[in-house]
């Protein structure tokens, strides 16, 4: 059984590298954008709230766990969870201060950008939260399907012993000829005619009866009849 959850690990290696890297970003640059300018209301390096907890150090963790699980899992199960854990938490970046009212008293959570120019705002939006959040998803979506890829009850080639298959040593059949020596090169007086014997037939026997004149059946006298009778 646990042959069949088994698979490579560089199935979710790369992407899981991209994970942890992209974690540590939506986690931290709260806390170190303000540093370059690039940061949430309130614009204060290192500055811990609820909203950033919720909205940001929190699915960054995930994220971060969930990119580690596919780097070092050999497992089919464990690298699944991994992909799913970070897919969702891609997604809760996306909609994370879109659903926060529902909590707080109906007014959003995560701040506003606090860029001066509208390019700025817009880079902070879609690097803080939106962009940030479709780009988890897609490369833990492509891990995914890497991983259900694996054909379920196959081990991985590294655990399988090749089968090598050894050629018979097959001797090839060979004919011998017929030594068939053609009609035309029988000498003439070798050859045997095909003649009809013929069929010996006896005479047939013919019997010869004796007539006896009239005169002399008519000349037998009775008595010689009746005696012969």
């Amino acid at each position: 059984m646990a042959g069949m959850l088994q698979m490579r690990r560089s199935r979710g290696a790369f992407s899981g590298f991209l994970l942890v890297l992209l974690g540590l970003w939506g986690a931290l640059i709260p806390m170190v954008g303000p540093y370059f300018n690039y940061a949430y209301t309130p614009d204060v390096s290192w500055h811990y709230d609820t909203a950033r907890l919720w909205l940001e150090i929190l699915p960054g963790a995930a994220v971060f766990l969930g990119g580690l699980l596919l780097i070092i899992a050999t497992g089919r199960h464990v690298a699944l969870f991994g992909a799913l854990l970070a897919a969702a938490s891609g997604a809760w970046f996306v909609l994370g201060v879109t659903l926060s009212p529902l909590w707080n008293h109906n007014v959003p959570m995560g701040g506003v950008p606090a860029g001066s120019r509208v390019f700025t705002r817009v880079m902070e939006q879609i690097g803080f939260f939106s962009a940030l959040g479709v780009l988890i998803v897609f490369i833990a979506g492509a891990a995914l399907g890497r991983i259900l890829s694996v054909p379920s009850g196959i081990r991985p080639v590294q655990d399988v012993a090749p089968a090598t298959t050894e050629p018979a040593n097959t001797v090839p059949a060979t004919t011998v000829p017929a030594d068939r020596v053609p009609a035309d090169q029988v000498p003439a007086e070798d050859r045997v005619p095909a003649e009809t014997a013929p069929v010996e037939t006896l005479p047939r026997r013919t019997v010869a009866t004796e007539t006896v004149p009239a005169e002399e059946t008519q000349a037998i006298p009775a008595e010689d009849t009746q005696s012969i009778s």
